[in-house]
């Protein structure tokens, strides 16, 4: 491909805003939004509107349908990932999927408190097989969206760790904050699980990728999850939080957890130690360190000490961003110069770009999506049945 990268949008919400600012910073030159399709159809129109898109559909399957469109960027719920990036598949259009690729949101009616998560695991591991599968079959990419794939900390610390020739013996980290506002989130039926998956995904996906070049550097086969060891809680029903005046974290939830740790083992023996929680105020926390036998990095992709700030009262400084999910803007905080280059929000869609033009992999490929919901979804039957879980 050597003309501008014609990009069909599936969804109209929070995640779509990002990437109309990710295209806009990539420039029309190199990619440009050209259609948008949404459940509700005001909202895409609202949407198209706003940031300039000439073309809205009535339905995903009519933007499919559009020779002129090269990939699909789909923003929608994860249980919608599957049929869409198969059905984007078979209409030969590239796909762009963010994470996590696929999840267990059960069917109608079906109570999912009840179903086994060996059950769960099976299912998620078959049809992240068959969307790699679709896509290979039918000559198309299929980019998985993992934004800390490309977050310049993980990026610089790829390079050092391809540059020291090391073992990572270990790494540690996660994604924190106070819990989504969303109520998509609070219900296993919308979001397939809680935040160990919800938001474990990033450090799990991070932790995979980095082993995995750590593995091609040396000897050109990847270092893949071996097993898994996890934890899952529900803090939201400490009697003695329940009980509290004023509630600073987000409540409400029906059937998910909002914490969750993952124990993985490589197939040399290395270790992770990955979080997700909803349970952490100060606003979001996401961070990795990798420990290794001949050096020690650490990234921090939220929050930087690249501005920091004291207000004595929250109204100072007026409706000025901060950072996202933090409580309050009063005492000392760390005020975000641009949040989505340093999460590499805007990276992640300049690679795919580059992957189309160049006719090349991304760097996050759907392979590292198969893997990160094995982990997570082997984190659920580990946490359920008391156990080592072999990742399948």
């Amino acid at each position: 491909m050597d003309k501008t990268i014609r990009v069909g949008l599936v969804g109209a919400g929070f995640l779509a805003e990002i990437r109309s600012r990710s295209y806009r910073f990539l420039g029309e030159h190199r990619a440009k939004i050209v259609g948008i399709a949404s459940r509700t159809q005001s909202r895409a129109e609202e949407y198209a509107k706003r940031h300039g898109v000439p073309r809205v559909f009535d339905s995903y399957q009519e933007l499919l349908n559009q020779p002129e469109i090269d990939v699909v960027d789909l923003c929608v719920p994860n249980s919608q990932h599957k049929p869409m990036v198969i059905a984007a598949a078979k209409a030969g259009k590239h796909v762009i999927c963010t994470k996590p690729l696929t999840a267990y949101c059960g069917k109608p009616g079906e109570d999912l408190e009840n179903v086994p998560r060996q059950q769960m695991l099976q299912s998620v591991v078959a049809d992240a097989d068959e969307m790699v599968e679709a896509a290979r079959e039918n000559g198309v990419k299929l980019m998985y969206a993992e934004n800390w794939v490309y977050a310049p900390s993980i990026q610089k610390a790829r390079r050092l760790i391809e540059a020291s020739q090391g073992t990572i013996l270990e790494i540690s980290g996660g994604e924190s904050h106070s819990g989504s506002h969303s109520p998509y989130s609070k219900e296993w039926a919308y979001t397939g699980g809680g935040s160990l998956l919800r938001m474990g995904a990033h450090p799990i996906g991070a932790a995979l990728y980095l082993k995995r070049v750590e593995g091609l550097s040396r000897n050109g086969s990847p270092i893949r999850p071996q097993s898994v060891v996890a934890e899952v809680g529900y803090l939201e029903g400490i009697p003695s939080r329940r009980l509290e005046a004023k509630q600073w974290m987000v409540t409400g939830r029906v059937d998910v957890e909002d914490w969750g740790v993952v124990v993985v083992t490589f197939s040399d023996g290395s270790k992770a130690i990955l979080r997700g929680t909803d349970t952490v105020l100060g606003g979001m926390e996401s961070s990795l360190e990798i420990f290794m036998s001949n050096a020690r990095i650490q990234c921090q992709m939220s929050p930087t000490n690249l501005v920091r700030a004291y207000a004595p009262d929250p109204a100072v400084f007026g409706d000025e961003y901060i950072m996202e999910k933090v409580e309050t803007k009063a005492g000392w905080g760390y005020p975000a110069p641009d949040e989505e280059w340093t999460l590499g929000q805007h990276q992640q869609v300049a690679d795919f770009m580059e992957a189309l033009t160049e006719d090349r992999d991304p760097l996050s490929i759907g392979e590292l999506g198969r893997d990160v919901v094995a982990v997570a979804y082997s984190g659920y039957v580990s946490a359920e049945e008391g156990r080592r879980v072999e990742v399948p």
